[in-house]
């Protein structure tokens, strides 16, 4: 278990994509804030402060439309000196600016967005630790069994390194968790961890 917090910097216009990117990234055991969910009504991206200065890491969403957002370069100019690791995200061909401007980071491939999240899983990987690095991965997914409100706990361990992960996901090889419970079986995309199919005892999969 962690408690690793990653705060999300983000455009206003860009809350889609960013939720997209980390829609199943989400699922590992530590605390993703995307910056547009977490402005109450009446406040503003200033009361954001606190988590911006409590993070591990700060990835910032550079995108065409909005490299120059006043917001995103704000957040990084803050995290930077608080002294929070930052990594971009951003479209080919988007100049970084200013503190992150040879910060190696994440390329955007809006035509293969599963690539960009696996991209985005190994920098994790290899940002976050005592998560595990590259060589000595510990990650994992946990959630409750859902055949025929069976609810018993699961956890599919992350145990392959990327690159494993990588060639599971080209020989069509899905991760595997099994309900110790029901013996239900549960399989995940290998490259985005997202859930694919659940696998009753007695019957045919349930998507």
């Amino acid at each position: 278990m962690t408690d690793a917090q990653v705060f999300v910097s983000h455009a206003a216009e860009d809350l889609e994509l960013a939720q997209e990117l980390f829609g199943t990234v989400r699922n590992l055991p530590m605390d993703f804030y995307l910056a547009m969910e977490e402005i109450e009504s009446g406040r503003t991206r200033t009361d954001l402060k606190g988590r911006l200065a409590n993070s591990d890491l700060v990835i910032a969403l550079f995108t065409r439309d909005h490299v120059t957002e006043p917001w995103v370069n704000q957040e990084v100019g803050f995290a930077v000196a608080k002294g929070v690791p930052v990594l971009p995200m951003y479209d080919e061909g988007v100049d970084r600016p200013g503190y992150i401007a040879n910060v190696e980071g994440v390329q955007l491939d809006r035509d293969e967005i599963p690539v960009t999240v696996f991209n985005l899983l190994c920098r994790l990987r290899a940002e976050l630790a005592p998560l595990g690095t590259l060589s000595t991965p510990n990650w994992y997914v946990r959630f409750p069994c859902n055949f025929e409100g069976c609810n018993h706990p699961v956890i599919l361990d992350i145990d392959a390194t990327q690159k494993g992960l990588w060639q599971q996901y080209k020989h069509n090889q899905p991760l595997l968790a099994t309900c110790d419970e029901c013996n239900s079986r549960y399989l995940f995309n290998p490259v985005t961890l997202g859930y694919v199919e659940r696998q009753d005892p007695a019957g045919p999969a349930t998507q």
